[in-house]
């Protein structure tokens, strides 16, 4: 079946991975905002302001962050074991500043 395609009930079923089973109702629940609460918070690294605005969302069971910071566009953070802090997880996490990755990772757990 490709993806948005009818299944034999008439409801779209969304095909990705290990989630070829699961509405895409049963997704977006997956991704609501918790509390609606965003963060923000100012940074000062390496002599640069950044103003970072967060916000937490649960997926697959586990807080992660959408983050935007000095209005740029938005980095998805979750944890990552093996560094043992939240780390940037999206496409366009290579061009986040590796100072202001561990930074932001600091501020936000210290807010949990």
């Amino acid at each position: 079946m490709a993806k948005g395609d009818k299944n034999k009930h008439g409801t779209l079923d969304r095909v990705s991975g290990n989630q070829s089973n699961q509405s895409f109702t049963e997704t977006e629940q997956e991704s609501k905002p918790l509390r609606g609460e965003e963060i923000k918070f100012n940074l000062l690294v390496d002599s640069v302001p950044y103003m970072v605005k967060a916000m937490p969302f649960t997926f697959n069971g586990e807080t992660r962050y959408r983050v935007s910071y000095n209005g740029s566009p938005e980095h998805v953070f979750t944890w990552d074991s093996s560094l043992g802090q939240l780390r940037a997880i999206d496409d366009d996490s290579s061009t986040l500043p590796d100072n202001l990755e561990e930074a932001i990772s600091e501020k936000l757990q210290s807010k949990t």
